[in-house]
């Protein structure tokens, strides 16, 4: 690491102002504050000592993310085994019986090329308005470019994936001023102009297939994900149990055709734990989601036409299936996008769960829900919070006799 440090201090007046290399200063100094802690140091009046910052901060968030990225590796390669075992459709090979180092191995060689594109494409384009704005490069591409892979299915095209993380770092993010400006989550944002512009190739039944059976090799296999077969089928969980060999335990573990980072509850669960003890993410903002998804799905159910309707789906299924913990745990959640006063974050959070069911259930074009939820809501949380502060000032002041 000495070597390292000797090295970058003898370059770095080449990237100074009046340097051959100034214009590039934005690549010089990312890579010194990756490598090393920053050398600047307050020399007088009172100042603030933390261990974080915004380097720290992401860090932490993609940490947390790693049980996740892990499983989806391992999940992308299990459901390659099922299909290859038990031919076309078919969904009987258990986890216990799965090869787990060919697994990982099979999904790492799918996710890496997905992984590599968004960091080049989105990392060139950060680095380019950063040169231009003269400014150093952010780390909050760290997370994005870590979040918006796990959003896809394992089989998408690469120049989708590039054209997404191309929109959501310039459309959701540098047009509003970079890191800390932006009012969308921006790997959010790439996922949705995908989802829109390609929505055959993001949802529906033929995500989890690659190639064609022909040529005797694929990844997964047709069929919906239990999300999509809910939709269509209702409350039918004997039928889907047969149909997909899937249990709400499977669902909760992840084992299941999805997203690649999505599908597992336990390890966005275990991701939640992470945030919240590290204080990085808002358990508020998590248990707001939890508390309006379950509360509008109760309503929901005294309400359905008949106890094999969609809208008669208990919570603890909405919790398992689709994307609603990763978006509630990790997209929720963004500190720039999302509600900063207390009270705020429980409405934010609340709304978000809400509204998810709402998406999910009543309007059967977009069984998701939990990306449009969010992303509708970052649009409305600095209103929230005006509001939420606006109410503390005038309590202050009734109470202070000003009114």
């Amino acid at each position: 690491m000495q070597f390292l440090r000797n090295l970058l201090d003898k370059v770095e007046p080449l990237f100074h102002k009046g340097g051959k290399l100034e214009k590039a200063f934005p690549l010089y100094e990312a890579a010194d504050t990756f490598l090393f802690t920053p050398g600047e140091k307050t020399k007088s009046g009172p100042h603030v000592r933390d261990g974080i910052d915004l380097k720290r901060t992401m860090i932490m968030v993609v940490l947390a993310l790693v049980p996740a990225t892990l499983f989806g590796m391992w999940n992308i390669g299990f459901q390659h085994q099922r299909a290859m075992g038990t031919g076309p459709g078919g969904w009987g090979l258990r986890p216990g019986d799965a090869d787990h180092m060919a697994a990982l191995i099979y999904g790492a060689l799918k996710f890496l090329p997905i992984y590599i594109v968004t960091i080049i494409v989105g990392g060139t384009l950060e680095a380019i308005f950063a040169t231009v704005r003269k400014h150093e490069i952010n780390e909050g591409f760290l997370v994005t470019s870590l979040l918006f892979p796990l959003t896809l299915p394992p089989d998408i095209p690469l120049w989708q994936v590039a054209m997404g993380i191309a929109f959501g770092v310039v459309i959701g993010k540098e047009v509003f001023g970079g890191t800390g400006m932006n009012i969308l989550n921006p790997a959010l944002t790439a996922r949705i102009f995908l989802y829109f512009a390609y929505p055959a190739d993001i949802s529906g039944d033929r995500v989890w297939v690659s190639g064609s059976y022909a040529t005797g090799w694929i990844d997964g296999a047709t069929g919906a994900t239990p999300l999509g077969y809910m939709a269509s089928n209702g409350t039918d969980l004997a039928g889907m149990a047969d149909t997909l060999h899937v249990t709400w335990f499977d669902a909760f573990m992840g084992w299941i055709p999805g997203s690649i980072g999505e599908t597992s509850t336990l390890a966005c669960l275990i991701g939640a734990t992470v945030l919240i003890f590290s204080g990085i993410g808002s358990w508020r903002i998590m248990l707001g989601c939890l508390l309006g998804m379950g509360g509008l799905t109760l309503l929901l159910n005294a309400f359905a036409p008949s106890p094999d309707h969609y809208m008669a789906l208990g919570p603890q299924w909405h919790l398992v299936i689709g994307s609603f913990a990763f978006g509630s745990v990790f997209m929720a959640t963004d500190p720039v996008s999302a509600a900063q006063t207390n009270l705020g974050r429980w409405i934010y959070g609340f709304l978000i769960g809400a509204l998810t069911i709402m998406v999910r259930v009543l309007n059967p074009a977009y069984p998701a829900g939990i990306m449009l939820a969010i992303v509708f809501m970052n649009v409305f949380a600095p209103l929230i919070d005006y509001y939420v502060t606006k109410a503390n000032i005038r309590r202050r002041e009734v109470r202070l006799g000003l009114q």
